[in-house]
């Protein structure tokens, strides 16, 4: 059930990855960037979990923020 309800999603940010990112300059202050830390959050976590860390890497990712490498974290039901 997680794979159905993430796919759309999964779905946005290849289309962002393959037809859009390319064409706008680098600008993300992490390592690895929003858009892959996103698609790794929703493949780990799944949509409501992954959709609010995904949600709060992205607000934090202004001048003012951290910067650096910034990992998904694991799963807790391991």
């Amino acid at each position: 059930m997680k794979k159905v309800l993430t796919y759309p999603f999964l779905l946005l940010i290849k289309v962002y990855q393959t037809f859009i990112s390319p064409w706008t300059p680098a600008s993300c202050r992490f390592q690895p960037t929003c858009s892959a830390y996103t698609k790794e959050a929703l493949e780990k976590h799944g949509l409501f979990k992954g959709g609010w860390l995904a949600t709060k890497r992205i607000f934090s990712c202004h001048p003012w923020g951290k910067s650096g490498y910034d990992p998904v974290p694991d799963s807790e039901d391991k």
